[in-house]
């Protein structure tokens, strides 16, 4: 019983290290480092999931650069350093991702922060493998996360009826999240009210107006969802979507599905636990 119980522990603990231990460390710009280079970093994160829990690796010339990472997206635009969340100058920085959202990151030299040694990343909930307690009923359920267009992304399309056939493969329903990556240099993300809108790609009188480069909608409530771009030709091309939210199923309770942790120690109950001795 005890050399039961002993083993027991043992795999527990190494699913539990396993579990803790996923965090992920992204040195930025790979092999280039944080140098100026122009549109650089905007490519190197769209490819990237962020976690909260991840760190970010800053290597570069201490003697010439920092990293300065700003509140504000006007700042981390326009290249302003004098309000600063925090400064990083030992030219090997290791920055911890907290918490979701948006993090700005830009060098304090001005020229250099122009020539596009600058940073923005979006970080999600970290997923774990051990299910939080449901929550209360008012409060949103946690849905699926869709990227709009997969590879493609949120991009003039040369399938003009790509994002039309992305969104009729899927059924969307009430918690499910939208995930739009695209160059905020060249397109935006708009809201609409009307299917009317959306067919004239009319743009005067958006509901909403995205334009962070990685943006995430929550679908808040059954019915059709309209976005368009405000960039002129381009949702003419194609780059829109409608999607149709559906509302959560009630009349049949889903049946509860254990997460691959649950999974184990039910096994592990079952595979030690003592025998009668008859």
């Amino acid at each position: 019983m005890a050399t039961t119980r002993r083993m027991f522990c043992f795999v527990l603990v190494m699913v539990l290290m396993g579990c803790c231990c996923s965090a992920k460390i992204y040195k930025v710009g790979d092999s280039k480092g944080w140098t100026a280079k122009k549109g650089s970093y905007y490519e190197w994160a769209r490819r990237k999931e962020f976690q909260v829990g991840d760190s970010l690796l800053f290597e570069y010339d201490g003697s010439v650069n920092d990293v300065t990472q700003v509140s504000s997206r006007l700042e981390y635009r326009f290249c302003n350093s004098l309000s600063p969340k925090a400064v990083y100058n030992t030219g090997h920085d290791v920055v911890t991702l907290t918490e979701p959202g948006y993090h700005f990151f830009i060098s304090s030299n001005h020229s250099q922060c122009i020539a596009g040694q600058k940073l923005v990343v979006f970080v999600v909930h970290d997923h774990p493998m051990i299910p939080p307690p449901p929550p209360p009923r008012k409060i949103l359920p946690f849905g699926k996360d869709y990227k709009v267009g997969d590879s493609n992304e949120w991009r003039v399309p040369e399938d003009s009826d790509l994002y039309s056939k992305w969104s009729e493969e899927k059924q969307f329903h009430v918690g499910d999240n939208l995930l739009f990556y695209y160059n905020d240099q060249v397109d935006d993300v708009l809201e609409i009210n009307s299917d009317l809108e959306f067919k004239s790609c009319d743009t005067t009188s958006p509901v909403a107006v995205h334009n962070g480069g990685q943006d995430l909608i929550r679908l808040t409530k059954p019915g059709i969802r309209y976005f368009i771009t405000s960039k002129i030709g381009h949702c003419e091309a194609g780059l829109k979507l409608r999607v149709v939210v559906r509302p959560l199923s009630k009349s049949v309770p889903r049946k509860t599905q254990l997460s691959p942790f649950d999974r184990l120690i039910k096994w592990l109950h079952e595979s030690f636990r003592p025998r009668p001795h008859h």
